[in-house]
């Protein structure tokens, strides 16, 4: 249960097929508001659940996403580490009657020498994805090193900062969103690389994907951080990452708990912003233990809808 979703990722890097990408019906929507996407699911919640029953999601992917779409969830948003993996993921999506319209990616944008590698990996990635559907890049900038207390330097936040709108600016040009994520160590030290992220670049590169419960796990448990977040930088949000905690401790499922996601939703609708909805309810060595991964999906869907509407 400790894996973190990086080292998920280097797990599945060599899955990947040469399928041909085709353009399929999933690209259903417009480029414009999110109020036309389904609710989506994030992969790496499903691998959480599937390790504690001893099973690994990607070693049969097909058996997988069957399962996906039996919850009854239609929006799919993969963690990606090559182009060739949107590939294999294609076909299947089409099968399944899957829609992607966003993708998590890794990258490396505070070292000079790792930032063109990044960016030509994500390039490339942004332009196998694109004809499926997806509208959103979500990207969280590597720490130092993960489960590290090091920071970056300044200068290596400026660096960041300016490699995230480089981009930013490469997927505008394809007609994509670059969606900044974090989570807990971005909020260290007053939230200096979370704020720099933000403040160094520009929005109509970067976007913000609020993983609610990072925020609020990283800053102490503290909605009032969570709060004024979303009243600084409410606008720049295109995507939610919703998880829910009791007491501190990831829950099976989404629903009461320690945020208060009605007032996230009201106010979020008071600034007229509609992102786009992505489950990522996973679990932890503490959580509770008394339901698979079809059971809880179906609920938090259920739970998600009632908060936030269909």
């Amino acid at each position: 249960m400790t894996a973190d979703r990086r080292t998920f990722l280097q797990s599945i890097a060599g899955l990947a097929a040469l399928v041909p990408v085709t353009k399929t019906a999933l690209a259903r929507t417009k480029a414009g508001t999110a109020e036309q996407l389904p609710i989506a699911c994030n992969q790496y919640t499903w691998h959480t659940f599937y390790q504690r029953q001893g099973r690994s999601w990607s070693a049969d992917l097909d058996a997988s996403l069957a399962d996906f779409a039996k919850s009854g969830l239609v929006g799919y948003e993969p963690s990606i580490t090559s182009a060739e993996e949107i590939d294999k993921l294609a076909p299947l999506l089409k099968k399944h009657k899957l829609e992607m319209h966003s993708l998590y990616v890794n990258s490396t944008l505070h070292k000079a020498d790792e930032a063109d590698k990044t960016l030509a990996t994500v390039t490339a990635i942004a332009d196998a994805a694109r004809p499926l559907g997806v509208r959103f890049v979500v990207t969280n900038p590597s720490p130092i090193k993960w489960g590290s207390s090091e920071d970056k330097t300044d200068a290596e936040l400026a660096i960041q900062a300016a490699n995230l709108d480089r981009l930013g600016a490469e997927l505008k040009k394809r007609g994509m969103t670059l969606s900044y994520h974090t989570h807990d160590v971005e909020m260290r030290n007053s939230a200096r690389e979370f704020h720099h992220m933000l403040l160094a670049t520009d929005p109509k590169h970067v976007s913000l994907c609020l993983d609610v419960h990072w925020i609020y796990r990283g800053s102490g448990n503290s909605q009032v951080a969570l709060f004024d977040i979303v009243k600084l930088y409410g606008k720049r949000i295109t995507e939610l990452h919703l998880r829910q905690s009791k007491n501190g401790v990831w829950a099976e499922t989404f629903g009461a708990g320690d945020i208060d996601y009605p007032r996230l939703a009201q106010e979020l609708k008071t600034i007229g912003i509609r992102p786009h909805l992505v489950l990522e309810q996973c679990i932890e060595k503490q959580s509770p233990n008394t339901m698979d991964a079809l059971t809880a999906h179906r609920q938090d869907l259920k739970e998600v809808k009632a908060v936030f509407g269909s």
